[in-house]
């Protein structure tokens, strides 16, 4: 069996831990806790008749642990890169995660994800910049919601098939 490492990168609070969640467990929670470095989850999938290992690594968000979690980013295929669509300041982040994963693992696969689309009235990160920011780094973007499921278990088989396909 296969195995990849999956990091989920992102600021504090944009859902990475509950996008995990959903995945894994098929649960949501509103209690927000924050995560403490790192911790790693587990699951297998079925990608084009094969099964995936996934090892997903849930990382602190913040510019203040970023040297830091530079080393966690080592041996990934792949990463998820999470932004808040109610806060804007987590979209602008994402360029330098995109950027810093990158430096690392220059031909791992990452997607652009902009979670809590649930919360419509409250959004302010649009499609077009989600779409603007995925073509500068050549790779796919996704709109989820870990609350409602909404694109949660496509984002990780696509991730999965992308990282298979190297």
């Amino acid at each position: 069996m296969l195995q990849k490492k999956v990091c989920l990168l992102g600021d504090f609070a944009v859902g990475k831990t509950s996008l995990i969640r959903r995945f894994v467990e098929g649960t949501f929670s509103d209690k927000y806790l924050s995560t403490i470095g790192a911790k790693i989850n587990r699951k297998v999938i079925e990608v084009q008749g094969m099964p995936l290992s996934m090892l997903i690594w849930d990382l602190v968000g913040g510019e203040r642990s970023a040297s830091l979690m530079r080393n966690y980013y080592r041996g990934a295929a792949g990463a998820i890169l999470v932004c808040d669509l109610t806060r804007l300041e987590t979209f602008n982040s994402l360029y330098q995660y995109a950027k810093n994963f990158r430096e690392i693992n220059a031909r791992s696969r990452f997607i652009v994800v902009g979670n809590k689309v649930d919360l419509t009235a409250d959004r302010i990160v649009n499609d077009a910049r989600l779409a603007d920011l995925a073509r500068k780094f050549h790779t796919s973007w996704y709109t989820t919601s870990a609350k409602t499921g909404a694109h949660v278990e496509t984002l990780f088989l696509e991730l999965g098939r992308q990282m298979l396909e190297g």
